[in-house]
């Protein structure tokens, strides 16, 4: 198997994966015009299509919500977690299917490709350096880190917007000693939430072309092996239960700020 170079460029020392930049904002238009489409033509009778799909998916994130949260205060976050769902689901199968790749037979400094590189893949039978230019944004480390950062400090902003002494409490229950392991639990939450899902679809990818006997025609593939289809299918029940569990500790992070603050419990 040919080894792909991600495309990286770096600016003011800061490194960007234009691969997973260009999914990011294909699986954003996609999230964007599935959610049009399904509400462009809505009935109060029995959805069809598109709409009925969509209800579908925002009462299953209601439910989650609703099982943590009584239901006047969940239905605000029902917006966050249908969100979520949807982008972290198709960006968790949007890479694996096909591929774009492009072959460079000459050194490009913007994309870190050297003479070196370039005559090592000619040493290995290659006409140049392959970079990839197609994969799952959540394969990409960064991703993850960004959407459980961004959802710690919303659950964190909302405990604190609720009550400020119920929040520094909260690190200090059920006595002061418990202060360190409390902030422990906090930064294990930060690494796991988001590890958890990058682990599940990078193993997937990688395996995937690992297995993948193709042949390539202008970075198009063609998928030749049954235990190839059997491990896109398993892939994507993992993409789907990994899109559940981030909403669903979403939720759960959530309610721990607003629920034990809320003046009804």
């Amino acid at each position: 198997m040919a080894e792909h170079l991600v495309p990286r460029v770096t600016i003011f020392g800061m490194v960007f994966d234009l691969a997973a930049i260009l999914t990011m904002a294909i699986v954003s238009l996609i999230v964007f015009f599935l959610i049009y489409f399904a509400t462009r033509n809505m009935t109060s009778r029995t959805p069809q299509g598109l709409q009925n799909f969509l209800e579908w998916v925002i009462d299953f994130v209601r439910g989650i919500a609703g099982q943590l949260m009584e239901s006047k205060v969940a239905e605000r976050y029902v917006g966050l977690g249908l969100t979520l769902f949807l982008y972290i689901f198709i960006s968790n199968q949007i890479g694996l299917f096909g591929n774009i790749v492009t072959v460079h037979e000459h050194p490009s400094a913007l994309l870190g490709i050297t003479s070196q590189a370039i005559e090592a893949a000619k040493a290995h039978g290659q006409q140049g350096v392959t970079v990839s230019w197609w994969k799952s944004p959540t394969a990409t480390i960064s991703v993850p880190l960004a959407l459980a950062f961004l959802v710690l400090f919303y659950s964190h902003w909302l405990g604190l917007r609720r009550s400020v002494r119920g929040y520094a409490k909260s690190y200090v229950n059920p006595h002061w000693l418990m202060l360190p392991l409390n902030l422990v639990e906090e930064l294990s939450k930060f690494l796991s939430f988001p590890l958890r899902l990058y682990g599940n679809i990078f193993a997937g990818e990688v395996l995937l072309w690992v297995l993948l006997p193709t042949i390539v025609h202008g970075g198009i593939s063609a998928v030749l092996s049954v235990p190839l289809l059997a491990w896109i299918g398993y892939s994507i029940f993992v993409g789907a239960i990994q899109a559940f569990i981030f909403t669903m500790l979403t939720m759960v992070y959530i309610s721990h700020r607003v629920v034990s603050h809320d003046p009804a419990h």
